[in-house]
């Protein structure tokens, strides 16, 4: 009886180990997997910056189309990250900035990166 559970025992533990380092959730992207500006762009555009409730890539819905805001900016040599960050004027649609303003409050919080990345995206749906 004593050997059973001696056996349980270390069935169960090593069970709990080989659980343990299996990857949760989404898995982590290797050195081999290097993510492109754009792509990083396209998910956070369509997911943590939840941009895609007003933006599409061909038409307005809410907000001016992708190919539209990157035209402009394009255009008048704007600088994106800054608008994003806050820290310059609406240039697309400036009597839209309002409803805009909400969104703002999100992507402030993003790293200079994940911004540049938001803007490769935009940027290369002008192609």
């Amino acid at each position: 009886m004593k050997k059973l559970a001696l056996i349980a025992i270390v069935l169960l533990a090593f069970s709990c180990k080989k659980e343990s380092e299996e990857p949760f959730g989404k898995p982590a992207a290797t050195a081999t997997e290097v993510q492109t500006p754009e792509a990083l762009g396209k998910e956070i555009f369509e997911g943590k910056g939840n941009c895609v409730a007003c933006h599409q890539v061909d038409q307005k819905v809410i907000g001016p189309s992708i190919k539209e805001i990157a035209k402009i900016y394009k255009d008048k040599n704007g600088n994106m990250v800054n608008f994003l960050k806050g820290e310059s004027e609406a240039i697309v649609d400036p009597a839209q900035f309002p409803v805009m303003q909400a969104n703002l409050a999100i992507t402030k919080t993003f790293t200079e990166d994940e911004l540049k990345a938001v803007e490769a995206y935009i940027n290369s749906n002008l192609k």
